[in-house]
């Protein structure tokens, strides 16, 4: 590792890594000990954030994708980050390929087959007949607003903020620099305790898209070597994929993430294109083009679920859990969002973590979403009562089956939600390293070894105990505490945003100097 440090426990910030780490055992413990009283206290304190704060989750979301359609069209969009002079650390391929696959985790993979067959069998609307054309279209149009503009907004707006922050106003390599707080009054308390919230938040997201991973390639040994589920395969499947990404983040930005990246986009656009192609091109462009109308008309109101039919605790069950969920996984995608996107200009920044990323994830949706509802329509809502009898993971091999090649697609989709975790939980394993460890404000710097593997054993760890003991529906809950913090951390940074937008003086580094 030529740009790597070899550090001592000297370096560790004790007051930023220790605290998350207390916490979350103790969450563990405290599940061990008294079970009911933790079940009872966890599933309050969640019904309680959605019931008061769940409208922040979408409403802020929805301001942020504003504020960046603002900013793409503002003076500001032709400033770069870093300086007139900064030479780019990724080419643009590169650039997209990291940015669309360390944020896509597994979690499109898991939900992009199972999650438009809840839609189409249980709309939320009452207007709309179950298994019928109208939910098919809500469901398409549900799938892109989870996982298109709206969710990549929050990763792209947090990591833009970061990014002028750590570059062009020479603040440090900390979540604490998203803040709008004037030059010199950040004390170094406030910026652990911001630094807190956010190694606490990506722990839980992070366990959450671990466990929908774990899940979904356990479900793949199913279909191919008829192995059930059960703890011991989930702890080994867990085991290989944390050892994985330890290896992987221990190569480093430039041998792991970027080697990663590549194969893992190359392989979503082969697959996707295959899948089109052999499965129901015509079918699945139908779909995709209903639920996209449906989903640019209705984009307003059901956003903000204002003026919408749908019920409130559908909007708790799936809308504001995704959106917590990305907030959880925010601050520490900041930092490496906002890290490799040096030398290019605010406007190439959000065309290249919000804009193709976005069109990347409709068209995948179109395609594996598009291709689960037809192929469960002509075989008589068959997937849905497989999904019904052995889990979501089982959906995307019953849709490989039953287009056909189940052989060929099956292994390669394996591998590719197995890639897809280790390349997000890498670069956020190192942004999580660095953030653990005093003075790390070079860009091209990696944290220490045995701090990565620290964080990898602790995420684990924690993925291991939930799963073993509250399945997915217990991370889930955490992931949704995960995130209600994270969620106060970017709309301090939203505000950042608009006072670059309001005072250009801001992005010139001398005045910090």
């Amino acid at each position: 590792m030529s740009s790597s440090r070899k550090t001592s426990m000297k370096n560790l910030r004790k007051n930023v890594f220790f605290p998350p780490l207390v916490l979350i055992i103790c969450t563990i413990l405290f599940s061990q000990i008294n079970n009911d009283l933790f079940s009872s206290s966890i599933t309050n304190l969640n019904t309680w954030i959605l019931e008061n704060v769940g409208f922040l989750f979408s409403w802020s979301s929805f301001f942020f994708l504003v504020l960046l359609l603002i900013t793409y069209f503002s003076p500001i969009a032709k400033v770069k980050i870093g300086g007139k002079n900064a030479q780019p650390l990724l080419s643009k391929s590169k650039w997209f390929a990291i940015s669309t696959c360390t944020t896509i985790a597994t979690g499109i993979l898991f939900w992009g087959c199972a999650e438009p067959l809840f839609h189409y069998a249980n709309p939320p609307i009452s207007s709309i007949s179950p298994v019928s054309g109208a939910s098919m279209s809500f469901s398409m149009s549900t799938m892109f607003m989870h996982w298109s503009f709206t969710p990549y907004a929050i990763y792209c707006l947090a990591g833009l903020v970061f990014a002028l922050s750590f570059y062009n106003l020479k603040r440090k390599f900390s979540v604490a620099s998203l803040i709008p707080l004037k030059e010199g009054s950040t004390n170094k308390m406030v910026k652990s305790i911001i630094d807190v919230i956010c190694l606490y938040s990506i722990v839980l997201g992070m366990s959450a898209s671990l466990g929908a991973g774990i899940y979904s390639i356990t479900g793949g040994l199913d279909e191919i070597f008829n192995i059930p589920k059960s703890n011991l395969l989930i702890g080994c499947v867990g085991a290989f994929i944390i050892a994985s990404f330890i290896l992987s983040a221990i190569s480093g930005l430039q041998k792991g993430i970027k080697w990663l990246s590549t194969i893992n986009i190359v392989g979503f656009i082969l697959l996707a294109i295959f899948i089109f192609f052999v499965s129901y091109p015509v079918d699945i462009l139908k779909i995709a083009f209903s639920g996209l109308t449906e989903y640019f008309v209705t984009f307003p109101q059901r956003s903000l679920n204002m003026g919408s039919e749908i019920t409130e605790s559908w909007t708790y069950d799936w809308s504001i859990f995704y959106w917590a969920n990305w907030f959880a996984w925010a601050p520490i995608a900041a930092l490496f969002l906002g890290k490799i996107s040096r030398g290019y200009t605010v406007r190439q920044y959000i065309n290249y973590n919000l804009i193709l990323p976005s069109i990347f994830a409709i068209v995948w949706i179109s395609i594996f979403s598009g291709a689960t509802l037809h192929a469960n329509l002509i075989s008589e809502n068959l997937l849905f009562e497989t999904m019904t009898l052995k889990g979501e993971e089982s959906v995307m091999y019953g849709m490989l089956h039953k287009i056909g090649f189940s052989k060929i697609t099956i292994p390669i989709s394996l591998v590719l939600i197995y890639i897809s975790y280790v390349t997000a939980a890498d670069s956020n394993i190192s942004a999580m390293s660095a953030m653990s460890e005093k003075e790390n404000n070079n860009p091209t710097q990696e944290a220490s070894i045995y701090i990565k593997i620290i964080w990898g054993l602790i995420i684990g760890s924690l993925t291991y105990i939930m799963l073993s003991t509250k399945g997915l529906d217990g991370i889930r809950i955490l992931s949704l505490l995960g995130g209600f913090p994270a969620l106060f951390i970017i709309i301090f940074a939203s505000i950042s945003l608009v006072r670059f937008l309001f005072n250009k003086k801001l992005l010139r580094p001398k005045e910090y100097q």
